[in-house]
């Protein structure tokens, strides 16, 4: 074969794996793990017709069970479809069947009750296959294929000490090398943080805390043994407990003096270094010198390991959730409470005297660097004001504009309405007046998320075309807000809003696909992840059940292949591939509140 007919047939070799990575999507997206009885059922036709068209769903023996007519939605900015909207509201008995919409078949789904306790489950359990510090046994993680050796089963480490890649000079702090055994990695990497571990760990002590109204036989873990030593605990509070664990070793100890970088000019500045009073403070991560190469799973991590330095935002994280876990092991532990209040009230103490204390940029782990405290300060002041009722922290947030601004989805770097969800699900330590004030801030969220459906095509509580890194997160995020206003009123229209959010992420997208791994026709298969990294490296495993991708982002193409998709309407700038860290890479703060979401779907169906 001539040279150029060798290159003629790479070409087309090349041509052809792209057409096979990216198979043809229907015209008809659903849930594709299908909907409970009671609750709202919707379903999207792409199609460019501008009239609407007949739809119909069978049943098992292929009879017609229910039929109408499509709403014309029209052309839908977000995906770049032209949309038509099917409610399939009447459709309440559970069983089989399949949609047809014009001369478009759509695949079988499912009415069942049990649709939302696997994924809950399944969700929590991604917490325990991310642990550090011990092994992963077969027996809680589904199976051999997950199970591994303890990755960083002994950690002491020592502080960072050098430059940052801005140039300041880090002194480290001495002789000191604390046991930081345990814990959960973050994300695709293997650096464990406290800014972000903190809003993880939130949320599933949130989760627990909200579920206390109902019997604990009917809760989505219902008695199960999901992770060891767990004995007559829920798993969901045995599960939190590792990594708050972690965020308690995470301080500084009493007497401790450091350089450490007072205000800070611009994002990743050069900063000067002055020494304070780093007591009770929180060190900012533990994480590699250099990143690891992808497929190295973490037994086989060779990197050494670093402490760096605290700052104020991992301080307030260790405030928050140290003093929500007070309030959660009061009665079931009382001297594990008191360690975690003891820590907390420290930890809010050290951030007030020091309020600005920023990180570096590192290489070899995350940043989570924040401009503003404000908002954390003030999460942290709900949280040990819900606890303690002390008129200490009552000050601290009346005196932040939090205390009456309007409430946006939560995110690691955005946590005021944490607090506001602590004062509002907290009786006894608001006033029922000041309670109720916080709890209207909470729905009144929830009703603008709502009016934005009208908005959107495939009919999400989200109109913008604006998908930042994480996107699936942030809808997840907002769907927890539906869920509170839906137990403030009563109103099913809030947790409609919260399935329009799971029948997204489970498969009524433009792509067809199931971002959630384990549930679903197509589901996601390549996270950005070095243990989980089957294509790479055939004798590791593919993701377990139950881990959701970051999902589209039309923002910064950080990675090669988001840089390769070119322009692309914003719901599509995804790909199911291991590189692609901007698009589909996974991480506790996002894993947490789809079993928040999950779980509250199949408590309340």
């Amino acid at each position: 074969m001539s040279r150029s007919s060798r290159t003629a047939a790479a070409a087309l070799a090349a041509v052809l794996l792209i057409a096979a990575d990216q198979p043809p999507q229907p015209a008809l997206r659903i849930n594709q793990l299908g909907f409970q009885p009671g609750s709202a059922k919707q379903a999207i036709a792409a199609d460019p017709s501008t009239t609407a068209l007949p739809w119909s769903v069978q049943g098992a023996s292929g009879a017609t069970i229910a039929k109408g007519q499509t709403a014309v939605f029209g052309k839908d900015a977000a995906s770049g479809d032209f949309v038509h909207q099917v409610d399939l509201g009447s459709l309440t008995r559970p069983g089989e069947y399949r949609l047809t919409v014009g001369a478009n078949v759509g695949r079988p789904f499912t009415v069942s009750p049990d649709i939302y306790g696997p994924v809950a489950r399944a969700a929590l359990n991604y917490f325990y296959q991310t642990r550090a510090g011990t092994p992963i046994e077969a027996a809680f993680a589904g199976g051999a294929l997950w199970a591994r050796p303890a990755g960083h089963p002994h950690e002491v480490v020592s502080c960072f000490q050098g430059s940052d890649e801005s140039g300041t000079i880090w002194p480290g702090c001495g002789g000191y090398k604390p046991d930081l055994t345990g814990g959960w990695y973050d994300a695709g990497d293997q650096g464990k943080y406290v800014v972000n571990g903190g809003i993880a760990v939130w949320t599933l002590q949130n989760l627990w805390e909200i579920e206390q109204a109902q019997p604990a036989a009917k809760r989505f873990t219902g008695g199960r043994q999901m992770v060891p030593g767990q004995g007559k605990l829920d798993p969901l509070l045995v599960e939190a407990r590792w990594e708050m664990d972690f965020l308690l070793a995470m301080q500084v100890p009493e007497g401790m003096h450091l350089r450490l970088p007072v205000g800070r000019s611009g994002w990743n500045a050069k900063m000067t270094l002055v020494d304070v009073d780093g007591s009770g403070m929180a060190f900012h991560k533990v994480g590699d010198a250099r990143w690891t190469k992808l497929s190295t799973p973490p037994q086989s991590d060779r990197e050494p390991r670093l402490l760096y330095p605290p700052t104020t935002g991992a301080t307030l994280n260790l405030a928050a959730t140290a003093a929500q876990c007070a309030r959660i092991w009061k009665t079931l532990d009382p001297a594990y409470a008191a360690k975690c209040l003891d820590a907390a009230r420290r930890a809010f103490g050290a951030a007030v005297r020091n309020p600005v204390i920023h990180t570096g940029n590192f290489t070899g782990s995350g940043g989570y660097g924040d401009d503003s405290f404000a908002d954390e300060f003030y999460w942290a002041a709900a949280e040990l004001f819900a606890t303690t009722h002390d008129p200490i922290y009552a000050d601290v947030l009346h005196r932040v504009r939090f205390f009456a601004d309007a409430v946006r989805e939560p995110g690691w770097g955005s946590t005021a309405s944490l607090g506001t969800i602590t004062l509002a699900i907290t009786d006894g330590a608001l006033s029922p007046a000041e309670q109720a004030a916080q709890r209207k801030l909470i729905v009144a969220a929830a009703d603008g998320f709502l009016a934005e459906e009208a908005r959107s095509g495939y009919r999400l509580p989200y109109a913008s075309t604006n998908y930042t890194w994480g996107s699936n997160s942030n809808l997840l995020n907002r769907a927890l807000l539906l869920g509170l206003a839906a137990r403030f009123t009563g109103e099913a229209r809030y947790r409609d809003g919260m399935i329009d959010v799971m029948d997204y992420l489970l498969g009524r997208n433009p792509l067809d696909q199931s971002y959630i791994s384990g549930f679903g026709a197509r589901t996601m298969k390549n996270p950005h992840h070095r243990f989980w990294a089957h294509s790479l490296d055939a004798k590791l495993p593919p993701p377990p059940p139950g881990v959701i991708s970051g999902g589209p982002n039309n923002g910064r193409p950080a990675d090669d292949i988001a840089r390769t998709m070119g322009t692309c309407a914003p719901q599509r700038c995804w790909k199911d591939h291991i590189s692609a860290y901007s698009l589909n890479e996974v991480a506790i703060n996002w894993n947490a509140p789809l079993v928040w979401v999950a779980a509250y779907l199949d408590n309340t169906r």
